[in-house]
Parts: C-alpha cells; sequence; structure tokens
C-alpha cells in the first residue's frame, strides 16, 4: 500500500450495495503522511512527544490509518506532549473510571443505558409523564423521521421550504442513493432516516426496534409510578430518542455501523455527554462528530474522551436560546471575512438576503463531514488540526488558570502548528482567534464566486450550487486555500 498509493479506504469499508458515495481522494503517501514508523521515533523511551516532528508530517499527508486514532488524542489536547507513557496510563485509567461513573448515573435513571438498545421514540412528555400513544413508538421506528428531525440544510436558507428539502433529499441521494434495498421510507425524510437496523427488523437478541421502544416506554411508566422525576432527567430523556434517530442517519453507508453493538455505543457516549454538559445536551450534528471518534478507538470511554475534547472546540456552536444559535457568530465571522477578501461576492449574497450566511450552517457545525467522503473528512479534519495545534491545549483543559498567559513561554515556535503561528505572528491569538474552519468556508466561497456571481438569483441557487461541491473537493487543496486567505485577511484587517 505504502509503495502504490493507494487509498485508505480499506481501513473504512462501505456497505457494497451504497455505490453512489463521495470517491475518496486521500491516499497513503510514503514520505509525506506520518507513518507508525515516524510517530514511534517522535518518543523518547519515556514518552515525550516531539510534537514538532509530527505536525510537518500530518500537514503534508495526513497520517496514516492504524496510527489515526491514537495521534488525534494528542492533537485534541487529550494529552499533554511532555507527559510520559506511565503518566498517560494513569489520566487513561482515571477517564476510564470517570466515564463509567457518568455511564452508570445514566443507566441508574434510564436502565437501556449500556445494554446495546437504543430508542427512536419519545417515551415521556415534556411535563415529565409517559407518552399516551404506545402505538406512536411502533410507528417511530418503521419510520425513523416520523417525527421530522431539526433539518440543518433547512436552516442553511433559514426556512423549511423546497430548498431545505431539496438539500437534505439530494444529500441522502448522493451519500447513498444506491442503498435502497430496506432503506426506502414513506416520505423524502424518510429515506434520509432509513436504516436496515431500523424498518421491521431484528436488532438485538431477537428484539425489534419498535418492541425495544415499547418496552422502554413501559419501563419509564413503571419508574415514573414510585415517584416525579427531576427536571434534569426530564429534559435528558426527552433527547434520547433524537440521538436515537440521528444516530440510525449517521455514516450507515459503513459496514461498521451494521453492527447493533456500534450504533448502540454511538448512542450510549451521547447520551453520557447529552447528561454531563447540561448547558448544552444534545444538538443535531454531534453524531457526525463523535462517529469517527467510535471507529478509530476501540475503547468506548477512550472514544468519549476524544469527542469530548473535539466538544471543548465546538460547543460553542450549539449553544442555543429562544432567540440564536451559537453558530451564527462563526458565521457572522464569515460575513466579515468576505466582505474583506471578496467585497463583490458579499454585497451579492446580501441583495439576495443570505447576509446571514446561513447556507454555510452545515458546513461550520459539522466540519465538512457532508461535503467528503468518510476517509477524506478525516484527513481534512487532522490538518486542520495540526495547522491550529496549541501545545497548551492540555493544561488549558486540565487546568485552566495555570496555563493562562503562559502561551509560548517556555516552548519553542514549531510546537505550533503552522496556522497558530501565524496568529501568534499578528498578535491574533490573544483575541481568541478565529478557527480555520471559518477560512475554509470563505475559501470554498471565494472558489465558486464567479459561478455564485453569474448564476445565483436566489438562496435557493446559492444551496445548490454549495451543494454540488459534495465529493468534489481536495481538502489538502482547501487547507492551503485556507491558509492564504486566512495571511491575507491578517494584513487587510491590519489596515
Amino acid at each position: 500500500m505504502w509503495s502504490s498509493g493507494e487509498p485508505a479506504d480499506s481501513y473504512y469499508e462501505v456497505r457494497q450495495e451504497c455505490t453512489d458515495v463521495p470517491k475518496t481522494r486521500f491516499k497513503i503517501k510514503p514520505g509525506k503522511t506520518l507513518s507508525v514508523r515516524k510517530w514511534q521515533a517522535a518518543f523518547t523511551p519515556e514518552g515525550h512527544l516531539d510534537i514538532s516532528k509530527t505536525l510537518g508530517r500530518i500537514q503534508r499527508g495526513g497520517i496514516h490509518p492504524s496510527i489515526r486514532g491514537e495521534v488525534w488524542e494528542f492533537l485534541l489536547g487529550c494529552y499533554d506532549p511532555k507527559s510520559t507513557f506511565e503518566e498517560r496510563d494513569e489520566i487513561r485509567q482515571r477517564r476510564r473510571v470517570e466515564y463509567a461513573k457518568w455511564k452508570e448515573e445514566c443507566r441508574e435513571k434510564f436502565p437501556i443505558v449500556g445494554s446495546g438498545k437504543f430508542i427512536t421514540a419519545p417515551v415521556i412528555t415534556e411535563d415529565g409523564q409517559p407518552v399516551q400513544e404506545p402505538m406512536y413508538l411502533v410507528g417511530a421506528s418503521n419510520n425513523a423521521a416520523a417525527e421530522p428531525p431539526k433539518d440543518m440544510d433547512a436552516a442553511e436558507t433559514g426556512e423549511t421550504g423546497e430548498a431545505g428539502k431539496e438539500g437534505e433529499a439530494g444529500e441522502a441521494c448522493k451519500e447513498g442513493e444506491a442503498c435502497k434495498e430496506g432503506e426506502a421510507g414513506e416520505e423524502g425524510e424518510a429515506g434520509e432516516a432509513g436504516s436496515p437496523k431500523v424498518i421491521g427488523e431484528t436488532v438485538a437478541n431477537g428484539e425489534t426496534q419498535s418492541s425495544i421502544n415499547i418496552a422502554s416506554w413501559q419501563m419509564m411508566k413503571e419508574i415514573i409510578s414510585h415517584g416525579p422525576l427531576d427536571k434534569k432527567v426530564i429534559q435528558w430523556i426527552l433527547t434520547l430518542h433524537q440521538i436515537g434517530l440521528d444516530v440510525i442517519r449517521t455514516d450507515r453507508t459503513l459496514v461498521f455501523y451494521e453492527k447493533q453493538e456500534n450504533l448502540s455505543k454511538l448512542w450510549d457516549i451521547l447520551a453520557v455527554y447529552a447528561w454531563i454538559d447540561t448547558d448544552v445536551g444534545y444538538c443535531q450534528g454531534m453524531s457526525d462528530l463523535c462517529s469517527p471518534m467510535i471507529i478509530l478507538l476501540d475503547d468506548e470511554a477512550d472514544a468519549f474522551w476524544c469527542f469530548e475534547r473535539l466538544m471543548r472546540r465546538l460547543r460553542g456552536n450549539f449553544r442555543c436560546t429562544e432567540s440564536s444559535v451559537g453558530v451564527e457568530s462563526q458565521l457572522s465571522n464569515l460575513a466579515a471575512i468576505t466582505q474583506v477578501i471578496d467585497p463583490k461576492l458579499h454585497q451579492h449574497l446580501e441583495a439576495l438576503g443570505g447576509g446571514d450566511y446561513l447556507f454555510a450552517f452545515r458546513m461550520l457545525m459539522v466540519l465538512f463531514r457532508r461535503e467528503f467522503s468518510f476517509c477524506d473528512s478525516l484527513y481534512l479534519w487532522e490538518m486542520m488540526w495540526a495547522l491550529e495545534y496549541d501545545p497548551d491545549l492540555f493544561e488549558l483543559y486540565e487546568e485552566p488558570e495555570t496555563a493562562e498567559g503562559s502561551k509560548g513561554r517556555t516552548k519553542s515556535i514549531r510546537h505550533y502548528g503552522k496556522y497558530e503561528r501565524e496568529n501568534m505572528k499578528s498578535g491574533s491569538a490573544a483575541e481568541a482567534p478565529l478557527p480555520i474552519s471559518v477560512f475554509l468556508v470563505a475559501s470554498v466561497l471565494k472558489d465558486k464566486s464567479a459561478k455564485l456571481l453569474q448564476e445565483a438569483r436566489g438562496l435557493d441557487d446559492v444551496v445548490k450550487i454549495l451543494n454540488d461541491i459534495t465529493g468534489n473537493l481536495d481538502a489538502k487543496k482547501a487547507c492551503t486555500g485556507a491558509m492564504k486567505l486566512h495571511k491575507k485577511y491578517l494584513k487587510k484587517a491590519k489596515k
């Protein structure tokens, strides 16, 4: 594989019937991709990691799939490069115990957690009472979109009209059009939600998803009969069926998710996260961010902590109030960047009613997961994180007071990612710099500027043009374009 530079798709097997998925461009390249040998050579005998020896490789050629999980743990700040093997083992064991404790708390409140099963229909009402229509639980299992999901694509147009519907339905066709047998629902949204693990089939120990939903409802009736539920518990349980609905839509073209135990693992991690992060809870899109973690890391607790670290970066996007969504601040930054880099395009988008840049909502929320093949999206993420890498990440997450103000004092500049170095040079690092993902979206808009100016006569056209990039983007070129725009923006913003 190394000598021929073949794609790395064999590590993330696609179901045979799913022929219409975005083509993977990432190839394992000798001398460019971070290899097992180069990764191991970056450690001292005690386990200290010289991260600078790996960042350049990752930026140039990504990470070999066989070591991707353990490298991501460093890129996301799970571990300090200065730590030893022994210290990391202690941290890992402590975190596994902490995750097990949280999971047990969840199981006590809702025994389906950790059982290898999950729910796809609500079992209680907002006032903490059992739902009154058990037949709905059957309908929700046979048609996973019986309760329409909050639609990211509809948000891109600011409405739930044709553009939003076309975005979601079009996406389902592009990502898995050939996956029709056993998946087609009654409506377009049901096709999106379909899964061979849902439509009346046995999913675990002879049970169907319908029977699991009904058994969970009966269980909740029994629990509630012993006394009212705490408000926090009610709010958490209300999210669990939505997590289930999203789990069966997530990466459904991968063989990995043909196994019920993997779907349940994803559901468990998201359920536990929603329990401990009460400010954010669960929002649509988180399953797309969590899914790669459980594929790359065998231990469920390790996968949870990797996801938790990623959410440290992104949770602001998911913070919602009655009047706003957290990602709106990044959309505003995107508008400001485009206004500086391409004022004509910005004016055109504003004239079309797209000055809020909601059409870019999905790209920022799930970090381009829908625009790339599974493998290429992982390649994009690791390049982004290597470019943004800050060696203070671990301390910032574990001991924020100690780490505050220490950036760059004792570390060589080479231990920082290229993007972070640019921010440090310009002085913007002290002002909570924008994530590179915002510049990635700006780069896509810049590349499509001529087409948008010539052909977009409404927001539907903008969404359609941007949907056309699915499977046609090169991750490395996208990062290179983002870096160039970032440098240009910093220069112009100073004037």
